[in-house]
This record gives structure tokens, C-alpha cells and sequence, in this order.
């Protein structure tokens, strides 16, 4: 019989076997959130990881940071070749979907990412992925 380890191992091994196959059939150009070494870049997807409900502007994020806006707005397309709001989205989008998966309704997540209704949260994925939550979801559920 084998021991709590090697179950715990196994288990490990066919989750990692799972994640990694649905990230493949992932459209990967719909959710691209550029990585960077920049630590004050850094300092702003932690904090929005931890708040992903923070509506601060690029203005407000630029004095947390100690810049100006027009600094940040280039150091943002510079690192990423995306501009500030749309690597927001991004940062957004890859945490709805995790949360979605885990079995987050979509209100809770709209809610939790700050939106005002859910029905601008699901306009908001549509016009970025091509289709609704659910949708999206059940592409990757086969």
C-alpha cells in the first residue's frame, strides 16, 4: 500500500499533467502579461495582485512609485509593449480566469476586481477574450 508521500507525489504529478494541458490549448495571444525584472513595475502587480479590486489611476500609481505619469506610461510600454491599461487588464483577466476555474462565481469575481456591475465585468472579458466567462471556461473543461 503505498504512503500519504507517494499518494501526495502522484497527486502532485497529475495536477501539474492537468494545469499544463489546459494552459496549452490556452489561446496564449488573448492572455499575454509580459514579465519584468523593473522593480517599481513589480511593486505595482503585487500590489494589484493583492488588490485586484484598486481602481487607482496611472496618476496615483506614478506617486506611489515616485514618478510621473508620462515616466510610468513609458516605463510600462518600454518593459511590456503594452500601455498601462491594457497590462492591467491583462493582470486582471489571468486572475479572473484563475479564480472562475477554482469555482468563483462570476459575481464574486467581478466584485472582487472592483467592477460596478457584473454586466461590465463580463463586457470587459468579452471585448478582450471574444467571449462570455462561461464560455471561455467550458473551452478548456473536454
Amino acid at each position: 500500500m503505498a504512503d500519504q508521500s507517494e499518494v501526495a507525489a502522484a497527486y502532485g504529478e497529475t495536477m501539474t499533467t492537468l494545469l499544463l494541458s489546459a494552459l496549452s490549448r490556452m489561446p496564449v495571444e488573448d492572455l499575454h502579461l509580459p514579465l519584468t525584472s523593473e522593480a517599481r513595475l513589480n511593486r505595482i502587480a503585487s500590489a494589484l495582485v493583492e488588490d485586484p479590486s484598486d481602481r487607482s489611476t496611472m496618476a496615483q500609481w506614478a506617486r506611489r512609485v515616485a514618478m510621473s505619469e508620462n515616466s510610468l506610461a513609458r516605463l510600462v510600454q518600454q518593459e511590456t509593449g503594452l500601455t498601462f491599461g491594457r497590462w492591467r487588464q491583462q493582470l486582471q483577466l489571468i486572475i479572473a480566469i484563475r479564480c472562475l476555474a477554482a469555482g468563483a462565481t462570476v459575481q464574486q469575481v467581478s466584485g472582487d476586481l472592483g467592477y460596478e456591475s457584473v454586466s461590465a465585468f463580463i463586457t470587459m472579458f468579452k471585448k478582450a477574450l471574444g467571449t462570455s466567462p462561461a464560455q471561455y471556461l467550458r473551452k478548456f473543461e473536454r
